[in-house]
């Protein structure tokens, strides 16, 4: 492993007055975070009714672990009945997420303040991206 990867995600934890718990990611969600991240989203999401906003907005880069580990924790909440949001400013994560099919499957938000209490990204207009033609041959 590259003794020089030093980007891997941090996370910044803060409760809100209505009981949302925010969470900002910065960095890389991949191979080398997942575990340390998995552990902290596993303790956030044990309660009932877990109400959590993921901040993506700083995140450079997610690989398909950290797909998986934002899957995971969805599922977890919707299990307990709860709420997962992402904060998603565009670009890279959106089209990720809408060329492996994964685009219906969060709330998405442009902004935090969206998530705590606006409008969401992830109805069918709000994704107009292509993906790139897998190579054949």
């Amino acid at each position: 492993m590259d003794d020089n990867h030093t980007r891997s995600a941090s996370y910044h934890t803060a409760r809100t007055d209505g009981g949302t718990t925010v969470v900002t990611l910065h960095g890389d969600i991949d191979l080398l975070s997942v575990p340390v991240l998995s552990a902290a989203l596993d303790a956030l999401t044990a309660g009932a009714e877990p109400d959590l906003v993921l901040d993506l907005s700083p995140v450079s880069f997610v690989d398909c672990t950290g797909l998986s580990l934002l899957c995971r924790a969805r599922n977890r909440v919707r299990s307990r009945l709860g709420r997962l949001r992402l904060v998603v400013p565009g670009g890279g994560f959106l089209r990720l997420l809408h060329c492996t099919g994964l685009s219906g499957t969060f709330e998405l938000y442009p902004g935090l303040g969206e998530a705590l209490g606006g409008k969401d990204l992830s109805g069918p207009a709000s994704v107009a991206v292509a993906c790139p033609s897998p190579a054949v041959g």
